[in-house]
């Protein structure tokens, strides 16, 4: 196996542009710090999160990278949804008792500006808590402070 990531990285080195380059070495520092335990998902690691969170609300920046990008040069809605999706999550999580977690049931996004700029800021606030569910509520903004998508999710609540 480590001898045909070598192959493939070197394949990629030798072949690709300067921005082909820059976005491998986006995703090779994004495992680098998972594999450092600086992350603690995949995915933490490749958006390089930076998280917030507290009893009330879950804040999550990551900077905007071209590898981010839809074929439009703006932030791809799905990675906006990545991250509001995890922001939400947190917090559910962050909240719930020792033994229980929670999982995505519903995710509705209202994309309103396109994700440009240099980083994107989102923002998660719980709108109601039960026994079996909770309702987060979440915000995306870009760097200039514009919101670029307004969010809700449902979560179910299970024991782990």
């Amino acid at each position: 196996m480590k001898d045909e990531i070598r192959q493939l990285l070197e394949t990629c080195i030798e072949n690709g542009s300067e921005a082909d380059l820059n976005s491998l070495a986006y995703l090779l520092n994004g495992m680098k710090q998972k594999l450092n335990q600086n992350r603690s998902t995949y995915i933490d690691g490749i958006l390089q999160m930076d998280r917030k969170i507290d009893e009330k609300t879950c804040e999550i920046t990551i900077p905007i990278h071209p590898i981010l990008n839809n074929n439009l040069d703006i932030v791809h809605g799905g990675i906006t949804a990545t991250v509001l999706d995890t922001t939400m999550g947190s917090l559910a999580n962050y909240i719930l008792p020792k033994g229980f977690g929670a999982v995505t049931n519903q995710l509705n996004i209202h994309y309103i500006a396109p994700g440009i700029g240099e980083s994107l800021h989102c923002k998660a606030e719980i709108v109601h808590k039960g026994s079996k569910t909770m309702v987060i509520s979440g915000e995306a903004y870009r760097s200039d402070g514009k919101k670029i998508a307004y969010a809700t999710g449902t979560f179910f609540i299970i024991s782990k």
